[in-house]
């Protein structure tokens, strides 16, 4: 009996030193950085930090964003920011700095402050923040902050810049695949200096904006919209892909969020500083607002006028009603563009919705709604239902479908029943819930159980 006592506890040893082996192998990989992300995060490099989101990706490296992409194009492969007293005091007394021929700048240093899955934001020890948005039109915003700021980017080897216009407020990028612009909202300039790369001067509050077209895509539209940023008239810009949403501002005393939790609904809520009205540069996909074809918007729960003129359209800004205007609307992309010119703030809510007057809640597949409302064809009874696809037995338990279909519309390996009282097991085939290597733990659990008995016996 005793020799069957050590035999047992020598294997339960043997079987904990497997479990442990196993755990820390799965914990080990769970804490390696990976230089690759594509899901909007941060990553540590060699040199510094990187970003990687679906649209746009860049690194931090001490005085300069490096190898900025859109679509994954390199389209800039610097961009430094200095503090005019700073810059004029590393280029000599009684040096005049002139745009043309600003070649060079010692930037100040940067550190990636803020991310999320859609944006991230720098901060330069000259004041400056440095914020990229990750949607289609790979925004770069560059804020002066309360002191004046030199901004230099250096462009890509395939890229090649041109002053656009002569106001010095706007220069294009073109590389092999994307159109780009820079605009200059508020006091400063921006030009092409002597080497063709892009220079520009910031007053404090001033802001300097790129956004990027695919080739063939900026249009009139487009145009339109730059002009109405460089100009002031447009300080919100939101992009809705799938049921994300992204907020890009262009004023330093105005932020927006963008909310998709209600079905067929976009909310932006913008506050500002200042009591002047804006227009809110709006696109958004059909799966965010159920339909494109009957959009309504409101502001603040109250129904905005739709308008088809862009005068019509701005003389919302300063009047007693807010007004908004279908710009474009495209089957194609399933997206459609909404400029919607809020009269007046602080802080006004706009909602867009695109679900008809006669839609109904229910799911396409008639189980309930997408938050899990039931529809009008349920049963009536208090029980609540996990909104799966599965068969429903009469006692309100759930079977899955006989096409091995789980409960969220992927096939499942072994198509087992799981009952409504939770007892489903947690782990998975490979990197599950569970313990790492259980299968190997229960094989020797067994093998426990039949030493036991033929030594006891």
């Amino acid at each position: 009996m005793n020799r069957g006592v050590a035999v047992i506890v020598a294997l339960l040893v043997a079987t904990s030193a497997v479990g442990a082996a196993f755990g820390a192998s799965a914990g080990a990989s769970t804490d390696v950085e990976s230089s690759t992300n594509t899901d909007g995060e941060t990553a540590t490099t060699a040199g510094g930090e990187a970003y990687a989101g679906t649209h746009v990706a860049f690194d931090v490296e001490g005085d300069a964003i490096t190898d900025y992409r859109v679509g994954g194009e390199e389209t800039f492969s610097s961009v430094a920011v200095q503090s005019r007293s700073e810059a004029t005091a590393d280029a000599g007394l009684g040096a005049d700095l002139d745009l043309e021929t600003l070649t060079s700048l010692e930037g100040a240093g940067l550190s990636l402050a803020a991310q999320s899955e859609t944006s991230a934001q720098v901060r330069a020890e000259s004041g400056a923040t440095l914020s990229a948005h990750d949607t289609e039109r790979g925004t770069l915003v560059v804020e002066s902050g309360n002191e004046s700021q030199y901004v230099t980017a250096e462009l890509a080897a395939n890229a090649t810049a041109s002053d656009e216009g002569d106001d010095g407020d706007r220069v294009r990028v073109e590389t092999d695949d994307h159109e780009g612009v820079f605009l200059v909202v508020g006091d400063g300039d921006v030009t092409v200096n002597s080497e063709g790369d892009v220079t520009a001067e910031l007053a404090e509050n001033a802001t300097l904006a790129f956004r990027s077209y695919e080739e063939g895509e900026r249009d009139e539209t487009a145009e339109y919209e730059e002009s109405l940023i460089a100009d002031g008239q447009s300080a919100v810009e939101v992009h809705v892909e799938d049921r994300s949403g992204e907020a890009v501002t262009y004023g330093q005393e105005t932020s927006a969020e963008v909310a998709t939790e209600t079905r067929n609904q976009v909310n932006v809520t913008i506050d500002r500083a200042t009591h002047t009205g804006t227009v809110v540069l709006t696109t958004v996909s059909e799966e965010a607002v159920g339909s494109l074809e009957d959009l309504e918007v409101r502001i603040d729960g109250e129904a905005a006028t739709e308008v088809s003129s862009k005068s019509d359209l701005e003389g919302a800004i300063g009047s007693d009603e807010s007004r908004y205007m279908i710009a474009q609307q495209s089957e194609a992309s399933a997206e459609a563009t909404v400029y919607i010119a809020v009269n007046h703030f602080s802080e006004r809510t706009a909602t867009i919705d695109g679900a008809d007057s006669d839609d109904s809640d229910d799911s396409t597949d008639g189980d309930g709604t997408d938050d899990g409302t039931p529809s009008s064809d349920d049963s009536g009874t208090d029980e609540e239902t996990d909104g799966t696809d599965g068969d429903e037995t009469a006692d309100g338990s759930e079977t899955d479908a006989a096409d091995g279909d789980d409960a969220d519309g992927e096939t499942s390996d072994g198509g087992d029943d799981e009952s409504d009282d939770g007892g489903g097991s947690d782990t998975g085939e490979d990197g599950g819930d569970g313990m790492p290597g259980f299968g190997v733990v229960a094989a020797l659990v067994a093998a426990l159980i039949g030493i036991g008995v033929r030594v006891h016996s």
